[in-house]
């Protein structure tokens, strides 16, 4: 790095400069907890936002793929533009913290970070605006429904135009990480999220009653012993080089101890990072599912959903968002490469138009995991993360 590069470094943001916005993003993020919205009823989020960015001076567009929120800030002659996103959705889940800002939305709860996700990247929209410290074009892409997959809020906004209507070079995004060192950055380049899948199973057998089981063909002990034959396609057919799950997240069937039902339900979740992976996961599933079930005397109905696809960052955006991280953290607090995770996102779309980097940011070793009913955003990192949007965005659009 050059010695006028280094000398315009000092004008950006640093590590503390938002100390002054704590108490705003602590009361902005629980106030968007005590108010979570499911996926595509964000319109109390989305209006909080837009408002926001328009107290500030963004130019702001609504609507855009449902409840998404489009803020765009020109400045100076840099023909350069940068988009950063952030989720806004809630999940339905009941939650059990017993916070003061507890959800008052019965059934529904920010149990993945996204309250806190949506406030950073507001801190850094406060940040960007009141210093003007960038030449060309920034769009802060609030983002609905990351949590439904079908179709996902990436997917409604690129189709309504998201790429063209707000041009960008490259696009960047963050997901918080229990069980990581709040405030730690993970960065990793090429695949880093997984591609994922679902499988819903029916089978149908032959109800009779409970005392006369040869009279029929029980679905619940097909079902039983597909359970224990699917864990073979992941420990038998993939490389173990490589990384696959089959998770079997619910199983359904009968009501009443002494009445063999006629059905019973499965719904699969299946995880890969490679594509010649992923296609052999849903032959072998297909495959030993429907020759499982029929070598009991049953049938099956398999409905296999491909969603997200797998989230690849770019070589180049990963490495500069890594430097950014250690200019704003120092080297100790950033970890790269950081293990590819198993969960997956909507990011990925973006990803297949646009290069960027999706990375995590640890939320603390302590507090229970995402998707948790005693799952909470770790105000503490809230200033990190806004000053790390606000540095990336300077540095990018360095003129």
């Amino acid at each position: 790095m050059n010695d006028r590069l280094n000398d315009s470094l000092r004008c950006f943001c640093q590590r503390g400069d938002l100390a002054g916005q704590a108490g705003f993003l602590t009361s902005t993020r629980r106030h968007i907890h005590q108010h979570p919205e499911l996926s595509f009823q964000e319109a109390g989020t989305a209006a909080l936002v837009a408002e926001h960015l328009e107290e500030w001076g963004w130019q702001v567009t609504r609507n855009v793929g449902g409840h998404g929120v489009v803020g765009t800030l020109k400045l100076g002659s840099g023909t350069k533009a940068i988009a950063v996103r952030a989720d806004m959705d809630a999940l339905p889940i009941s939650e059990a913290t017993g916070t003061a800002w507890a959800s008052g939305n019965p059934g529904v709860m920010h149990a993945c970070g996204h309250d806190g996700h949506t406030t950073m990247l507001l801190g850094a929209a406060r940040a960007l605006a009141e210093s003007k410290d960038f030449s060309g074009t920034v769009h802060l892409v609030f983002q609905p429904a990351e949590e439904d997959g079908a179709p996902s809020g990436a997917q409604c906004m690129i189709n309504d135009g998201l790429f063209e209507r707000f041009p960008c070079d490259a696009i960047f995004g963050l997901h918080n990480t229990p069980g990581v060192p709040a405030g730690h950055f993970g960065f990793a380049s090429g695949p880093f999220m997984s591609a994922s899948d679902r499988a819903d199973i029916t089978i149908h057998g032959r109800g009779g009653h409970a005392a006369r089981p040869h009279q029929a063909v029980d679905p619940i002990l097909i079902a039983g012993s597909l359970v224990v034959a699917l864990q073979s396609v992941v420990a038998r057919n993939i490389d173990p080089r490589q990384t696959a799950v089959v998770t079997i997240g619910a199983l359904h069937a009968g009501h009443a101890n002494n009445v063999i039902p006629d059905e019973a339900t499965m719904a699969l979740s299946i995880r890969s990072f490679d594509a010649e992976v992923r296609d052999t996961l849903q032959r072998r599933i297909t495959d030993l599912v429907t020759s499982h079930v029929q070598g009991y005397g049953g049938t099956v109905t398999i409905d296999y959903k491909r969603g997200y696809p797998v989230c690849v960052n770019s070589a180049a955006e990963t490495e500069f968002a890594r430097q950014v991280a250690e200019e704003l953290v120092g080297p100790q607090q950033v970890i790269a490469p950081f293990p590819p995770v198993t969960g997956s996102e909507d990011f990925a779309y973006y990803l297949l138009h646009k290069p960027g980097c999706f990375l995590r940011l640890g939320n603390g070793v302590e507090g229970a995991s995402l998707h948790n009913p005693k799952y909470d955003f770790n105000d503490q990192i809230l200033t990190v993360g806004a000053e790390y949007w606000t540095r990336l965005v300077q540095r990018y659009l360095t003129d």
